[in-house]
Order: C-alpha cells, then sequence, then structure tokens
C-alpha cells in the first residue's frame, strides 16, 4: 500500500521513502502495533522534518477522529525512522497515513513541490480505515485483557490463551465471545532468547531442561518448530509466525521462543508478555538494515525482549557483555546475572544482596536461586562444552539455566538438561557438530560472523590437532569491513589451509569472485601464505575439497549455512563407508 512515494522511491531531492512496514507488537520505537517507515533525509535537518512529519500527522489523524496516538522517530546516519502507535485492525490504513505524512513533510521542508489536496486524501484515507475496521477483533482483544489472557491475532486466526489453555479460531468468523470455552482458557509459561550468537543452542538446552523436568515445550528457531519430539515445521520460524505456531498448539505446556533481531524490527514482538526474556550477547551484525547502524542501537534493539517481561518474571542478561551491563543495570531489579567470571563485581554484589545468577566457578557451573548457591555441573559434564574448549557454549548454558531458574523449573532437572543435550546434527545442526575418523576431527558450525567466529576459533585451536583447516565464505550484503574482519576472526585459529567458498545464493548483488578476493586478501595480510589459500565455487566443493586435503590428526573447521544438508549427508556417506584419510602429513 502507499501514497506520494513508495519505497525506494525519491521523492524530490534529499528526501527518499525507503521502507513503510506494519509493526504488530512491542518494537524498539513503541510499546505496542502500529506503522513505521526509515526514510533518507540527504541534506536535510532531521528535526525540522519530524516537526513537519509530527504536524502532518495530527492534521490527518484529526480529520479521521484518530486523536492521540503515540507517536517517535529516531533519527541515524543519513536519515530517520518515524512511527506511530495504532489499533491492531487498522494497521494497513496507519501505513498509508504515515506514508502521506511522510510526503506532507517533504513538501513542507521543501523536498517535495506537491501533494495531493488534504481534502481528497483525508477521504481516501477515511475509506481505507474503515475498510479495514474489524470490532470483533477489539472485542477479542479488550475481553482477552479483562481475563490476563494472551491475544495473538494474523490475517487468519485469532486465539485467546496459550498452549494448553489456548483456542484458535477463523479471524474472518470469530465466533460470539459469550462461547467461548473460558474455564478451560489459561496462559502457560513462555521464554523469549535473543543475542547475536547463541539463540538457537540455548533454546535447545532450555527445551532439554524441560523435557527433564516433564514439561513438553514448543521450541522456535532458525531451523524449524519442534513440538515435544515432534519437528512440525522447517525453516526459519524465529518470527512472529513461529511463536503463533507453537503457543496455539494445545499440546504445548512450555513456550521457548528464538526470536531474531530482524523480527523484532520488522514486525516487533509475536507475544505481549512473558515470564523469562534472554539475551545472550550484542556484537557486530546487520548492521545497517532497519536503521540500526551501530551496537549501541542494536543492543537497544535485543533489549525490547525485556519489555515484554511480565511483572515476577526475569530477564536473564549476560554480564560479560558491556552494553547489557549498562542496560541490565537500569533495571527494576528483576535481572538474573550469568558470567563466565566468578568474579564479575555485578554478579557477586547482586548474590550478595540475594539475587539470582548463573556463573561459571573454576570448572564449575553454579546457581544462585531465592538465596540458595547449587552447583549445577562441571565443564567435563557438558557434551556441549568440548571440555572447556568452547567456552561460548558454557555461556550458552549459563544461559539456559538462568532461564530454567527463573521459570521455577527443578534443579535436579536443569542439572540433568545440562548434562544430556549433546550438539549432535540431529539435536542442534550446524552447531559446533562434531564427527571424528579416525584421528581427523571434523567440526561442522554455522558461524557467520566476526563474534561467532572469533569464539568457534578458540575452541578450535585449543582442540588438539597437527594440522587445521577452515571453509569460509560471506554473503555478499555485508560490507567490506565486516568481511574482513570476519577473515581476521579466523585468521586466529592459525589455520595451514583455507578453503573458500562461492555462496551463490547469498551474492546479494556482489560479483561472482568479489567476497572470495576480500577474505583472501585479509588472510594474506595476517601472514597466510597465498599458496595456503583456495577458491572454491559452491559451500560442498570447498568441503570436498578440504577432506581431499585432510590427513590423520587435523582439524576441520566447516562453516555451512546454504549446504549444510549436502554437507552432512557427505559426512555422513563417510561416516558409513568407514572412511580414513591417509596417514599424517609429514
Amino acid at each position: 500500500m502507499s501514497t506520494p512515494g513508495i519505497p525506494g522511491d525519491d521523492l524530490g531531492p534529499g528526501a527518499a521513502l525507503v521502507d513503510s512496514r506494519r509493526l504488530t507488537g512491542v518494537s524498539l520505537m513503541l510499546d505496542g502495533p502500529g506503522a513505521i517507515l526509515e526514510a533518507r533525509l540527504a541534506g536535510l535537518e532531521a528535526r525540522d522534518f519530524a516537526a513537519a512529519w509530527e504536524s502532518a500527522l495530527d492534521r490527518m489523524l484529526g480529520a479521521l477522529d484518530w486523536a492521540g496516538a503515540h507517536r517517535a522517530w529516531r533519527r541515524f546516519p543519513g536519515g530517520a525512522s518515524f512511527a506511530f502507535e495504532a489499533p491492531i485492525d487498522a494497521l494497513y490504513a496507519a501505513t498509508e497515513v504515515n506514508e502521506w505524512a511522510f510526503a506532507e513533510a517533504a513538501r513542507a521542508t521543501g523536498a517535495l513541490d506537491e501533494t495531493a489536496a488534504f481534502a481528497v486524501e483525508a477521504a481516501r484515507l477515511r475509506a481505507a480505515l474503515l475498510d479495514e475496521r474489524k470490532p470483533a477483533w477489539l472485542a477479542w482483544q479488550a475481553e482477552a485483557a479483562g481475563r490476563n489472557l494472551t491475544f495473538l491475532w494474523d490475517d487468519k486466526r485469532l486465539s485467546l490463551g496459550l498452549g494448553t489453555g489456548s483456542v484458535s479460531v477463523p479471524a474472518d468468523a470469530p465466533p460470539p465471545l459469550e462461547r467461548l470455552p473460558w474455564s478451560h482458557l489459561h496462559d502457560v509459561p513462555v521464554a523469549m532468547v535473543t543475542g547475536t550468537n547463541g539463540k538457537t543452542t540455548t533454546v535447545r538446552l532450555l527445551a532439554a531442561i524441560a523435557r527433564a523436568a516433564g514439561k513438553l515445550a514448543g521450541v522456535t528457531s532458525t531451523d524449524r518448530v519442534d513440538v515435544g519430539d515432534e519437528t512440525v515445521a522447517t525453516g526459519d520460524y524465529s518470527g512472529p509466525n513461529g511463536a503463533r505456531t507453537v503457543l496455539r498448539d494445545r499440546r504445548v505446556e512450555l513456550g521457548v521462543l528464538e526470536v531474531a533481531r530482524g523480527g523484532i524490527l520488522r514486525r516487533g514482538l509475536s507475544v505481549p508478555h512473558v515470564e523469562v526474556a534472554v539475551i545472550t550477547n550484542v556484537a557486530n551484525d546487520h548492521l545497517g538494515e532497519y536503521g540500526v547502524h551501530d551496537l549501541d542501537t542494536l543492543a537497544d534493539a535485543k533489549m525490547v525482549v525485556t519489555r515484554a517481561v511480565r511483572s515476577g518474571g526475569r530477564a536473564v542478561l549476560n554480564a560479560d557483555d558491556p552494553r547489557l551491563l549498562e542496560r541490565g543495570g537500569q533495571r527494576n531489579g528483576d535481572t538474573l546475572w550469568t558470567s563466565l567470571a566468578a568474579s564479575h563485581p555485578t554478579v557477586r554484589a547482586h548474590v550478595a544482596a540475594g539475587g539470582d545468577a548463573a556463573w561459571l566457578e573454576d570448572t564449575c557451573l553454579m546457581l544462585a536461586r531465592d538465596g540458595t548457591t547449587s552447583k549445577l555441573a562441571s565443564i567435563d559434564e557438558l557434551p556441549i562444552a568440548f571440555g572447556g574448549a568452547a567456552r561460548y557454549n558454557v555461556a550458552n548454558a549459563l544461559a539456559a539455566a538462568g532461564a530454567a531458574a527463573a521459570l521455577g523449573l527443578p534443579l535436579e532437572a536443569i542439572r540433568a538438561g545440562l548434562r544430556s543435550f549433546a550438539s549432535t546434527p540431529e539435536a542442534n545442526p550446524g552447531r559446533a557438530n562434531l564427527w571424528r575418523f579416525g584421528t581427523l576431527t571434523a567440526i561442522v558450525d554455522y558461524a557467520h560472523n566476526p563474534h561467532g567466529l572469533a569464539a568457534l576459533a578458540e575452541m578450535a585451536a585449543a582442540v588438539p590437532a597437527t594440522r587445521r583447516a577452515i571453509v569460509l565464505g560471506q554473503a555478499g550484503d555485508r560490507d567490506d569491513a565486516s568481511i574482513r574482519e570476519l577473515a581476521r576472526a579466523a585468521a586466529s585459529m592459525q589455520p595451514d589451509r583455507v578453503f573458500l567458498k562461492e555462496m551463490e545464493r547469498f551474492r546479494r548483488g556482489r560479483e561472482p569472485g568479489v567476497v572470495l578476493e576480500i577474505l583472501a586478501s585479509e588472510f594474506r595480510a595476517c601472514g597466510l601464505p597465498a599458496a595456503a589459500i583456495e577458491s572454491h565455487e559452491s559451500e560442498t566443493a570447498a568441503v570436498d575439497a578440504a577432506i581431499a586435503w585432510a590427513r590423520e590428526g587435523d582439524l576441520l573447521l566447516l562453516t555451512t549455512h546454504a549446504e549444510r544438508d549436502q554437507v552432512f549427508e557427505r559426512l555422513r556417506e563417510l561416516e558409513r563407508t568407514g572412511w580414513r584419510p591417509p596417514g599424517a602429513a609429514a
């Protein structure tokens, strides 16, 4: 839907509408549903433009008898975001209003010469608003709020309650409220997990703990949706659709939701209230999208999940991350801190004051809950820790344990879940999946940003090996500096060989070979000989080359993404045939 100017269209000198969309939940800028747009404002004063936008918005909302809507704007390099709150049955019309107000502001600031007559626009927008209105949706929303039940909605279905206590009906024909089985409706506990890295492993660890506690968990991730031991959908379900799929399943006793940055910024949170919100870390990835150009703003975007925490719930935050430490310190005392350092001053003071926390003490994972401190497990008891080499997975285990504690799950279940969860290709695909062929070790991992790869490289460097090699590529939408940073992270493991892979599906405007040359040049700058760097046309070709190069005692770090299933099948075939590499290299 659009009014003067569509996403990407230039409205005149200095003004361009980049993106306009609905927000269906709590977001970086709003506390509820609404409309948002991002714009380029080259050569324009953002504050003056925002004042003109707000003036135009007030005028149109007044003409539509839609006064009092909360609005917000936020500057970013080269432009700004503009948003205002709207009812759930008026979001499409709200995007139209927002685009009109943007066009009017462009005219008022001299970036656009003409705009449609106000009366004509007001009449058109009023018709759009009336056409979209759905009084039954608002009645369901109000009734849910009055009964303290969660209300979920989309264009196809409405639902009240969560999991075992939910009812779901067609959105275009909801039954009268008096016909609903109110005595059977209730919510189930929900945990959200976000962060730059570690989200998927953390949600699966938490699901393993829930299983040990006898709870059937519904889990969303970037790979799939699981309800108990059943995979009900495959693909990236880290957004609102995955959350609704899980929380409308009447088998689910506990919701465990991976929440991606993109979903938060694109649509907002899918669930208004949760018992626990976990943030694993904040690091450089996907900067430049949705008006997020720096790590502080990215941290603010991830902190949105903590705004959904119910009274009495917990925000589980990584105290080793300086941005989370700063923002968590501003909360009202509902934080459960995690840390890899037993001496962390914030964690020590928090526990001394009776607060909850999970931390690593020597080689033991510890938990303080309700004034009692308990040992959870030693590092050697955690399969995903690789004997302590995978410190990032120890951090993920602490996050999952903290979330489980905040959900009130029993101590023995937390211990059992942590000790039983192994990062196999079936349980946790693409997350430090270990394969052994005699004395050759191969590790398959999704690592795709500098922070994640640096942690993986640290683990790889700690694993005894005669020689080390890495398969590496990057999507074309990352800037040159980020691609070079990825190469430096890989170089930290001091590889003897690098197998670069072209990612055809993810070139995203780059010419073939350009990303590989950026990576190769940075590896050379890090001291790797040119002869030790190979380029291949695909992920599987690079993996095959690495396997052909390997000898006994070597370690292969295979970062995979688009062709992960093919890589797994290749390794399974080698396993089935009993393949072993040739003898150790001289």
